[in-house]
Order: structure tokens, then sequence, then C-alpha cells
């Protein structure tokens, strides 16, 4: 339960500063801002991750360490796949996009 903590934890910080700004702006630098503000996320949950597995391990002597890795492994791989699902409903142009 642990492992799965951790990694819903780095999710939830990656969406918390990664989610776009209220307003949209047709200009073309935007892409540059957006973009890094996706690596700084992806940075900070990073090291949130490594704090968290760290805190778990140092504080939690009776952890089984195979047990923790691995639920944690598992839960990275799962929440790194939901890329890849897409949303079958059509627009009105008739192309499929994702939500």
């Amino acid at each position: 339960m642990l492992g799965g903590a951790v990694a819903i934890a780095g999710g939830v910080v990656f969406v918390l500063l990664a989610k776009p700004p209220k307003t949209r702006s047709p200009d073309p630098g935007i892409a540059w801002d957006g973009l890094a503000r996706v690596l700084k996320a992806e940075g900070v949950k990073v090291l949130v991750i490594v704090a968290l597995l760290s805190l778990v391990l140092a504080t939690y002597r009776d952890v089984v360490i195979v047990g923790f890795i691995g639920t944690f492994i598992v839960a990275v791989i799962i929440f790194s796949m939901a890329i890849f699902v897409r949303n079958p409903a059509q627009l009105d142009s008739g192309k499929q996009n994702v939500d």
C-alpha cells in the first residue's frame, strides 16, 4: 500500500504543477511555456517520489522491501499507461480526440 501511495503522491504533484493556465493565447511561444511547465513538474515529481521512498525506508523498520518496491514499480507502470487510453467519442468534426 505504501508503494502505491508514493506513486500516487508523485502523480498528484505532477498534475498540480503541470496544469495549463486558464487563459489560452494564440502566441506560438506558449508551447515552450507548456513544455517548460511539464518538465519542471516532472522534476518535482521525481524529487517528491525519492523523498517519500527514503522517508518510508528510514521510518518504517518492518517494511518488506520487495513488496514495497514492487508495488511502487507496478503503480508507476500503471499510471504511465494512462497516456495510451483514447477517448472513443467523436466530436462534430468527425475526428477522434483525446480529452
